[in-house]
């Protein structure tokens, strides 16, 4: 049974390469695409857009699958397993305070649900050199990422990645739970939503609430921000195969 890994925003599968190795099992990162790969032609990408890719991606693979999002591909694990899209033998999020019905985005959200503004950043993004203090490389550095997946990371990031994220953020106006909660029920597969208590993102409390609506356990990681996975692998991947062994 596979370990599926989805990363987030802006962020492409190298947010992962510290954790694999230590999980004990196979494991598949996904790319969004737009995320250092293409969009398919056409397409429009919305939070339905990669919640139907991501259905389409898991149908692939030979299952029962352990599911593990962070940042939007947790929101993204959630719709898929509230829908039960896929058969899942269990589910990790972190940030479930996003899908939380009276969540606000946070401030880098909003610049990027604003027309003009939201482009306006990412021009700068795009001309920003990753040595420059105002970096995307630089600014993921401060939030705890090590050098060299903030540089591998940053160094992805272009016109469709930008476009991408803005489309994205845009059709989860004014959040995620305003579409997407109508239509939420409990998983009828274990989840694990994961609080890592210095993240920037983070309410540990609505997320909370979330794992209670979604009936699923919840764990605390102090000292741990957003991205826990390569701040801590070794803690992270405890975490996550003490969650698996209790489902075997």
């Amino acid at each position: 049974m596979p370990v599926v890994l989805v990363h987030g925003v802006p962020e492409t599968p190298e947010v992962w390469e510290e954790l694999r190795p230590l999980l004990g099992r196979d494991s598949v990162a996904l790319s969004l695409p737009g995320f250092g790969t293409p969009l398919p032609e056409g397409a429009t990408p919305t939070k339905e857009f990669y919640a139907d890719w991501l259905v389409g991606a898991l149908k692939e693979l030979d299952g029962p699958i352990d599911l593990v999002g962070h940042d939007w591909g947790a929101l993204l694990t959630a719709r898929v397993a509230t829908t039960r899209s896929v058969r899942l033998r269990s589910w990790v999020m972190d940030v479930a305070c996003v899908y939380h019905p009276t969540y606000v985005w946070h401030d880098l959200a909003r610049i990027w649900l604003t027309p003009e503004a939201g482009e306006a950043f990412m021009e700068h993004a795009l001309t920003t050199p990753p040595t420059h203090p105002e970096s995307t490389a630089s600014a993921m550095r401060g939030w705890g990422v090590p050098e060299e997946h903030a540089l591998a990371m940053s160094g992805r990031i272009d016109r469709t990645m930008c476009d991408a994220i803005l489309s994205l953020y845009r059709s989860a106006a004014p959040n995620v739970f305003a579409d997407w909660g109508v239509t939420t029920g409990a998983p009828d597969s274990p989840g694990l939503v994961l609080i890592p208590t210095k993240d920037h993102v983070e309410d540990p409390e609505m997320s909370k609430q979330t794992a209670d609506v979604l009936s699923a356990r919840h764990v605390e990681l102090p000292h741990l921000g957003h991205w826990w996975m390569l701040e801590d692998p070794d803690h992270s991947a405890w975490e996550l195969t003490t969650f698996w062994d209790s489902l075997d």
